[in-house]
């Protein structure tokens, strides 16, 4: 059995250390933001509000009819309206009271569910939609900063947790709050002296309660670490990889015995915890019959040595079941500041998120880029992404359309970082890129970007067919313009002999497919795009040499078609440029042709002889 109030540590109605250390910090800022987001729906809310308040009242009044039913059985229905009149049909009136007043709680309830749902659903769709609106609009430095897990998490479950809050924290609190009112006033108007008793008497069921369920939530907090020890062992040691270095070094006992001491761990704390909970049935049961117990105690002090003639049976029989009544709803308040803290906690890690500054974006006066050539310059860049640790040092070098450059250099020399500014996936630090004379902060994102197709070393593809994945490009592509695309990027082929031709599905990221193969069909796609500037990153530093070939067969004639940026280790691609730049350590430390700069004694040469000549030679 879980802990009370949730399935675990982190679902528990109690605040882990963690959770205790990073309490956030309730301002009024915070609460109207928080409201900023339910104001919109404030008319469901008054419904829901109305809702709870009916439902609730129905529902407890047929435990107050109980005793008028209680009373009629005895013979004493003198306290009774008149038109519930006597004996049977009195008895028979209040049963059917009883039964509709439950059908009318039940149904108003299920109304209740469906504006409460209907809301929590509204809310989260509004913060699922600007989150990833927000997300999109974020450079790619945040992307390479922030585990792809933790957007995921502020994505979905965070979100998700806020559905929860809506429809399960707010009108908890409301209903619970109704609850305790409606009872207490009824519990009072019957007589105030068994009222007062009960009131006395609900501490002794719910401080017995919370320290069982803590009891039991420290163990569970154990086990779970116990078992997460356990799950590491298994997926360290049974996995593919694991077991074969387990085999390799002869580690077998060792891992045995170490699976061995966690399982026996997780063992004696799973029984401690169980027997904690048949415990805690013990103490529970024992309490919650104490109350009723002193209320009829109490009340047959008072009916037969005091001579209260007004107190009845069927009163008694009322106060012990509102004082039932009460038990739930003061644990649930008891737990208010955990599901408070946790709710404030889930809306400022999401706030944490919609907070921080899309450093990318258009500027107000930006201008659409129209009849673009492709023409690149770099005036003087200096770039980091961190300011102790510069990339790029005064990059300056010119691109005429028509033109192609191809930028060499030792891995890590800052080759990427230069052709990633000019679709300002980052932006400069200082200096100036320039595309077709306009500094490319001036222009819109989406017109500068429409105008730069890039072949990425890593090529992705969706999960979907390969025409789905051509059309990402251009969704009002032809037939004919495809095929053309794919005849240039030299895959046509390839895909023409697939029974389903267009329509194969390439699988999860393109699974199904060779590295080759991919990468041809992320170069189809670009020229579909047909944009003014075309960037081979890398295209074909990760595949073996027929597939290398091939999508340079590919490249080449794309290079005199088009202005052309190319990153790469072949040299027959290197050759085809108009002009070689020479970077290292984020510095152009040289530039010209092949026939210059090959015996110029310099990096290029050193490259040369140690990747280019090979590349040749293969």
């Amino acid at each position: 059995m879980p802990p009370p109030g949730g399935g675990g540590p982190r679902g528990s109605r109690f605040l882990t250390e963690e959770e205790k250390a990073n309490k956030p910090k309730v301002t009024g800022a915070l609460l109207r933001r928080v409201f900023s987001y339910i104001l919109p729906y404030k008319k469901q809310l008054l419904l829901v509000l109305l809702c709870i308040v009916v439902s609730t009242v129905c529902s407890i009044f047929p435990s107050i009819l109980t005793g008028s039913i209680v009373d009629v059985l005895a013979g004493k229905a003198d306290g009774l309206p008149g038109w519930i009149g006597s004996g049977i049909p009195a008895l028979i009136r209040l049963i059917l009271l009883s039964l509709g007043l439950l059908l009318v709680s039940n149904l108003i309830g299920v109304a209740e569910s469906y504006l409460n749902s209907w809301i929590a659903q509204h809310i989260s769709f509004d913060m699922r939609n600007q989150m990833y609106r927000h997300l999109q609009k974020m450079s790619q430095r945040f992307f390479t900063s922030v585990s792809q897990g933790d957007i995921i998490t502020r994505m979905t479950s965070d979100i998700s947790g806020v559905e929860s809050v809506v429809s399960g924290t707010f009108t908890s609190i409301l209903s619970n709050l109704i609850t305790l009112v409606v009872a207490l006033v009824a519990m009072f108007q019957k007589n105030w002296v068994l009222a007062l008793v009960g009131i006395a008497v609900v501490p002794l069921f719910v401080l017995p309660t919370r320290l069982a369920g803590r009891t039991r939530w420290k163990l569970a907090s154990k086990a779970q670490e116990c078992n997460d020890e356990v799950n590491g062992i298994l997926n360290e040691t049974l996995s593919v990889s694991g077991q074969l270095l387990v085999k390799l070094f002869g580690r077998e006992k060792d891992e045995y015995a170490r699976y061995e001491d966690s399982n026996g761990r997780m063992m004696k704390l799973n029984i401690r915890e169980r027997m904690a909970g048949r415990w805690f049935f013990v103490v529970l049961s024992t309490f919650s019959s104490i109350g009723p117990m002193l209320l009829y105690l109490v009340g047959g002090l008072l009916m037969f040595r005091y001579g209260n003639t007004d107190l009845t049976v069927g009163d008694i029989t009322v106060l012990v079941a509102l004082l039932g009544r009460m038990y739930g709803p003061v644990n649930s308040l008891l737990n208010i500041q955990v599901d408070w803290i946790r709710s404030m906690a889930m809306f400022t890690r999401i706030f944490e998120y919609f907070d921080m500054p899309a450093e990318i974006e258009d500027r107000p006066d930006a201008r659409e880029l129209k009849n673009a050539r492709g023409e690149v310059a770099f005036e003087h860049v200096n770039f980091s992404y961190d300011p102790e640790r510069p990339i790029l040092r005064d990059i300056s070098f010119e691109l005429k359309a028509g033109h192609s450059v191809a930028i060499v250099g030792p891995s890590g020399s800052g080759k990427s970082t230069i052709v990633n500014l000019i679709p300002r996936l980052w932006d400069v630090g200082s200096g100036t890129v320039r595309f077709d004379g306009y500094d490319v902060r001036d222009l819109t994102l989406h017109s500068l970007r429409d105008e730069i197709g890039v072949v990425t070393q890593e090529t992705y593809l969706f999960n979907g067919t390969i025409r789905e994945n051509l059309r990402y490009a251009r969704e009002d592509a032809t037939e004919e313009d495809m095929i053309a695309a794919c005849r240039k990027a030299n895959i046509w082929d390839f895909i023409s002999s697939q029974p389903e031709g267009l329509d194969s599905e390439v699988g999860n990221r393109g699974l199904k497919l060779s590295g080759g193969e991919k990468q041809r069909i992320s170069i189809a796609r670009v020229l579909l795009k047909d944009p003014a500037l075309l960037i081979f990153d890398e295209a074909t530093s990760a595949l073996d040499s027929i597939s290398e070939a091939a999508i340079q067969e590919a490249i080449d004639p794309l290079i005199s078609e088009r202005t052309s940026i190319l990153i790469a280790h072949r040299l027959s691609t290197i050759l085809a440029a108009d002009e070689i730049l020479v970077v290292r350590d984020g510095e152009i430390v040289e530039r010209g042709q092949h026939r210059d700069l090959v015996h110029a004694g310099g990096t290029y040469q050193e490259l040369y002889e140690t990747q280019f000549s090979k590349a040749l030679e293969t």
